[in-house]
Formats: structure tokens, sequence, C-alpha cells
């Protein structure tokens, strides 16, 4: 089944929140001066102007790399991925920088994460072989 995942967050700036995403390859849906949908590589995130959320979750380790416990993501084929990536070095935006986990077992992936306008941590995803995103 092919599908499609929906989340509604909290934003600072609705203006912010769309320069950033469409600067990424997402495009705007449905907006008002309070709220965007925004289409993630065909995922649907609403953005819904509140002020600041506060997520006081601890980071967590994984193959050496310490990282953040709450986030969201997205699972894109490596030219995306490259070009999301050099998009945003290229923008100067501060990246946890790229990894490869799961070196040579199923599963194997390239990572890296990035903050939004809001403070979310949003990962990019590419899987070397995309039927093992849920192997171990």
């Amino acid at each position: 089944m092919d599908t499609s995942f929906h989340m509604s967050l909290p934003c600072l700036s609705v203006r912010d929140t769309k320069k950033f995403y469409t600067s990424i390859g997402a495009s705007i849906g449905r907006s008002t001066q309070s709220w965007v949908d925004i289409n993630l590589f065909g995922h649907q995130i609403t953005f819904i102007k509140t002020g600041k959320f506060n997520f006081n979750s601890p980071n967590y380790v994984f193959e050496g790399k310490i990282l953040p416990s709450f986030h969201f993501g997205v699972i894109v084929d490596l030219e995306t991925w490259n070009n999301v990536y050099s998009k945003l070095k290229d923008e100067d935006f501060e990246l946890v920088d790229k990894t490869t986990f799961l070196k040579n077992n199923l599963g194997e992936h390239t990572s890296f994460f990035v903050n939004d306008p809001n403070d979310y941590m949003l990962e990019f995803k590419s899987f070397k072989n995309i039927a093992n995103v849920f192997e171990s």
C-alpha cells in the first residue's frame, strides 16, 4: 500500500516556515495567515502559528553519534538526498553532518539533520536498499 503521513506542529512564523520548506524542494498547499500545509515529498505537515513549543526530551546515542530524540524526517532517494544536502550547505544552514549508519548491515542508510525555523530537528535519510527500511 502506498500511503503518506500527516503531522501537525506548532510554528513561530508561517512566512519563515514556507520559505524554509520551499528552499528544500517542498511545496505549499492550503494556507492562511495562521497555518500552512507543506507537501514534504508527498507527506502533509501542517504548521499552525501558536508560538514556541518546548520539547524537553534528552538526546540519545546511536552508533557513537548523539542524535535528537525528538525529530521527524523523510526518506528519499540518494539523488534527492544529495540535492537537499547541497542546497542546505550552500545556504549555510547549521547541519548535523551526514553520517552512514548500520554500515554493511541491513538498514544501512545515510542521514543528516537540520533545524527548521521553528527549532524542529528534521532528518533526511537515504537507504542503501529501500526494501530494508524496517529490517534489522
